[in-house]
């Protein structure tokens, strides 16, 4: 008889523990982010990372600088990064999230027609260690979402792909002085993320969440410069910001990188609150001081090494989530702040 009472009792309590671990999960205080990182030059920044104490780290792409379609030289570029030892005591005390943007996909500026798109994936999460049986793993693109936190206090990531199904870009007539050589593709062919992502993303901004990160490689606010952006495909852009106003998703902030600058842009008027697009590049590649249009633009530009944090204050009426850039040492160099609205949607909050 007691065989049969034991197992039983070993899974119920193995239950109530799994449910107590699930309840008792800390909220996210402070996540970090970045982007653009040589892997063959020094990184002294993750000393300033590691002084900011993240419980999240997000790689926003052109994480190693392959470019490249042997995919041994890839790899070996892989495992430089994953060797540098700031980076890896990072890895010890904080969770690593990642997407990835043209240099680390593969190729300057490649889309879908980049042709070693599905081995670089394999190596990307490789990388960060991806269980083999993953659906990451599994399905075309590295596109990803997970929520982290207790209810009432939980954080989304959603990590897009907008490089495995992007459309190849479209150069513009005449390059305008002062912006980069792209200009926008008006047709109705023209995509960013792949249907399959795109249901995906729907079904996932319906999920429950106080606030949402949404980690896109290339800038989605700014939109005239002429480099790479979610400008370059008006009508994905204008779908996306649709697709968060029907759905209501609540609390989104966008993350991204790709312009070795650093700025903070705010759209007003798409959504029932500010949209904030959060640029933090580059962790180790200085840019010489330009102009670069973008009327969304919160204060001016950050041209030296950087890094990006979200500190979210949960003891609010709703989330108050202060944006900061900071400098290679971890100075606060550039900062605003946001409350998050409460959805609307009943279905986001049971």
């Amino acid at each position: 008889m007691s065989r049969l009472v034991i197992p039983t009792l070993v899974l119920t309590v193995g239950l109530l523990f799994s449910i107590t671990l699930s309840q008792a999960e800390k909220p996210l205080g402070v996540i970090a982010f970045g982007s653009c990182l040589k892997e063959s030059r020094p990184q002294p920044i993750w000393e300033g990372v590691i002084a900011a104490n993240p419980d999240v780290f997000v790689l926003l792409g052109d994480n190693i600088y392959g470019d490249t379609r042997d995919m041994k030289k890839l790899r070996g570029k892989w495992d430089a990064f994953a060797a540098v030892s700031g980076f890896s005591k990072l890895k010890t005390q904080c969770r690593l999230l990642a997407t990835w943007d043209d240099h680390d996909y593969g190729e300057n500026d490649a889309g879908i027609e980049y042709p070693k798109k599905a081995e670089s994936q394999q190596i990307f999460l490789d990388f960060l260690d991806e269980p083999k049986d993953s659906a990451r793993r599994n399905t075309p693109g590295i596109y990803d979402q997970v929520t982290i936190g207790p209810k009432g206090k939980r954080v989304q990531f959603i990590l897009l792909d907008t490089r495995y199904f992007r459309t190849a870009l479209k150069r513009a007539p005449k390059r305008e002085k002062g912006k980069g050589p792209y200009g926008p593709d008006e047709s109705d062919k023209a995509e960013v993320l792949g249907e399959a992502q795109w249901k995906w993303l729907e079904k996932t901004l319906l999920e429950p969440a106080e606030v949402r990160i949404i980690a896109s490689s290339i800038q989605v606010v700014s939109t005239t410069h002429g480099w790479e952006t979610w400008g370059n495909f008006p009508k994905e852009r204008k779908r996306f910001l649709e697709l968060l106003k029907r759905t209501k998703a609540n609390g989104v902030i966008i993350l991204s990188g790709d312009r070795h600058s650093a700025e903070i842009s705010k759209l007003n008027g798409s959504l029932p609150y500010p949209l904030f697009d959060v640029t933090s590049s580059a962790m180790n590649q200085a840019q010489r001081p330009d102009e670069e249009e973008n009327r969304h633009r919160e204060g001016d530009r950050y041209f030296r090494e950087n890094f990006g944090v979200l500190k979210i204050n949960w003891s609010k009426p709703v989330p108050r989530v202060t944006m900061e850039i900071r400098d290679l040492v971890g100075k606060v160099v550039r900062t605003t702040q946001v409350d998050l609205p409460e959805s609307s949607n009943p279905r986001q909050s049971p």
